[in-house]
């Protein structure tokens, strides 16, 4: 093939690709200036917050009581100045400009100052998210009868990281950033297998063992001292549709679940559905229903077709 006709053909893909018709929903048109969000600075957010959270046990130094100020410090420092620009790109990822220019350099300053404020207020409450991860570890312990300390709960277990990212990331949801919890939570995702949205709710005493599968979706509420196992889902039994036959966002649509509640492997729970405090739903149950304090639920077991001939006496 000539080069002439080459460059035809990638002229003519180039053009397609480019024609507004067939960017519909799949461009996102960016102001000149403005940040992207960036999974790599996330990635390094989330690595200092383990490390600030749980000094000792994550970040690459070394940490003894009498560094411990100055190294958190350090720590707290560069993810401040991260969070800044990654609330800021948030924002901006969310944000409409005017088409007036001076509009839009007060609208930027404007972001600037929120993602700042946003970015501090973040780390201000970062002793209050360590104090019920604390709560975390000691449910992840006390739930696993494998687990030989709190040390090998913080290095090891996938729900103590899923829930490092869950926990920081809710609070920006709960500041208001767009889009930037999304990906903190999905980066626990990619790495654990546990996928927690970071609006849903979560008590103290929370943990999740083995973990794998678990689906935790956004209005969920949970109370304190609760324990899913793996495969477990927490999510939506529908999606109400307005006139034009769209999906009705931001509704509460996700279950309820009570305080001292143990949800075995596998099991789903759907629709907004109250699971009353000290109830224990058993593996591969399905609940579409309330449950009243106290239940248990549990799978109705049928004989093995082999086991039901031979207590027969039929054989094989």
């Amino acid at each position: 093939m000539s080069r002439q006709k080459t460059n035809l053909m990638l002229n003519d893909a180039i053009c397609r690709m480019a024609a507004p018709e067939s960017l519909q929903g799949l461009f996102h048109e960016h102001e000149e200036g403005y940040p992207l969000p960036s999974s790599e600075s996330l990635e390094e957010i989330i690595q200092l917050a383990r490390a600030i959270l749980f000094p000792g046990y994550f970040g690459k130094s070394q940490v003894n009581i009498h560094t411990i100020k100055y190294q958190i410090g350090v720590n707290v420092e560069q993810m401040y100045h991260l969070l800044c620009e990654q609330v800021l790109a948030g924002l901006c990822f969310s944000h409409v400009s005017d088409a007036d220019t001076d509009k839009v350099k007060v609208a930027d300053t404007d972001l600037t100052m929120r993602a700042h404020d946003i970015a501090r207020e973040l780390i201000s409450r970062l002793p209050e998210i360590r104090r019920v991860l604390a709560t975390d570890v000691v449910a992840a312990y006390n739930g696993d009868p494998a687990a030989h300390s709190h040390a090998e709960i913080i290095s090891c277990y996938p729900v103590i990281k899923c829930l490092t990212n869950y926990r920081v990331a809710h609070e920006l949801y709960l500041l208001g950033v767009p889009l930037i919890p999304r990906l903190m939570t999905e980066l626990a995702h990619s790495e654990t297998g546990i996928d927690i949205n970071p609006g849903a709710t979560i008590g103290e005493y929370f943990t999740i063992d083995h973990g794998t599968g678990v689906v935790i979706g956004e209005t969920c509420r949970i109370g304190r001292n609760v324990k899913l196992y793996q495969g477990v889902t927490l999510g939506a039994k529908s999606f109400p549709l307005d006139k034009d036959g769209n999906p009705i966002k931001g509704i509460p649509r996700h279950p309820i679940i009570g305080d001292n509640v143990i949800i075995y492997a596998n099991a789903t729970v759907l629709g907004r559905v109250t699971i009353g405090a000290g109830s224990i739903i058993g593996a591969n149950v399905w609940i579409t229903n309330d449950l009243k304090p106290g239940s248990k639920k549990y799978k109705q077991q049928k004989k093995d077709i082999f086991d039901l001939e031979f207590n027969n006496g039929t054989g094989i």
